[in-house]
């Protein structure tokens, strides 16, 4: 906490705007990466998740085959029960016509295949439904572990940003946003898919920053990326990580830089969009909106790279 400082007179003074602004400063490089590990953990479990939901499905059809042979496996065990596994062959044997005879006995013959592969079906489906079993309990585990994670990680970022809000409020700064903004048009210099990425985000501007958002009425940085880049035609991952890393072959110079590129700052806490005319739009942070902004000096000493999708 910033610390008081105490008057002549007794009483505590207010910490200067200037602390106030440093120590916000402070929080929101913290915030940046706290928010960028809650999204990690939030993906792995939305991932555990998802495969756990399809596996218990898998697991609902496998349950219902392998009832299946059961009931078959049942029915030849009380026929074998009643007549023998070869239940009427004497009377076949001794039948005057050896040619009617041979072709019962081949059909028993038959019968007792289709009895050992039913067998053998059901032994086979009955390991793979264990198998199955083991690995959806594992990811189960993982599920678990991740959403643990999630828990951990939120209640870190929720800290922050009560103190983020308290501070941004003692500086008379704190924009709370609309989650309905209509937003402003975008007129700059792009063409096609980084276009039609580009009026999207453009079309955001104004609606608040809140972490973990995806839209529609509130974002964060690579929630604003991956909504908008959807809408240009292009599927990216969620966090800031997982789109600097999906780039890493589409990695281009910040000297050459193009309308839509994806701008990543030192660290990959935060990200923003390139519009064009030296211009980034980007959900800020905490108490702030969905804005553009110069990219002057500032902004580009704190790029780490670019990435073209």
């Amino acid at each position: 906490m910033i610390a008081l400082a105490a008057t002549p007179g007794g009483a505590l003074a207010e910490p200067s705007p200037a602390k106030v602004r440093a120590k916000l400063v402070k929080l929101n490089e913290q915030a940046d990466q706290l928010v960028e590990r809650y999204n990690q953990a939030n993906e792995a479990y939305k991932s555990a998740k998802k495969k756990h939901d399809a596996l218990n499905a898998e697991l609902g059809r496998k349950d219902a085959q392998v009832a299946d042979l059961r009931e078959e496996l049942a029915a030849i065990a009380s026929t074998s029960y009643q007549t023998g596994p070869f239940g009427g062959w004497p009377a076949f044997a001794l039948r005057d016509d050896p040619e009617t005879a041979l072709s019962s006995m081949a059909s028993l013959e038959q019968l007792a295949q289709d009895r050992a592969a039913k067998i053998l079906a059901y032994e086979a489906a009955t390991k793979e439904l264990r198998d199955r079993r083991a690995e959806a309990q594992r990811v189960v585990s993982a599920a678990d572990d991740a959403r643990d994670k999630v828990r951990d990680e939120k209640a870190k970022v929720d800290k922050l940003v009560k103190e983020q809000t308290k501070l941004l409020r003692r500086l008379g700064t704190f924009r709370a946003g609309d989650p309905n903004s209509p937003g402003i048009e975008y007129t700059g210099p792009a063409s096609g898919n980084a276009r039609r990425a580009l009026q999207f985000a453009f079309a955001q501007v104004g609606k608040p920053y809140r972490y973990g958002g995806t839209g529609p009425g509130s974002y964060d940085c690579s929630g604003l990326t991956q909504a908008a880049w959807r809408s240009g035609g292009v599927e990216l991952p969620r966090t800031t990580w997982t789109q600097w890393s999906w780039g890493a072959s589409r990695r281009v110079p910040l000297d050459a830089l193009q309308p839509g590129d994806l701008l990543f700052s030192k660290g990959l806490g935060h990200m923003g969009m390139y519009a064009g005319n030296g211009k980034m739009v980007h959900a800020p942070q905490t108490g702030d909106v969905i804005k553009v902004v110069d990219l002057d000096d500032y902004w580009r000493t704190r790029l780490l790279g670019a990435v073209r999708p």
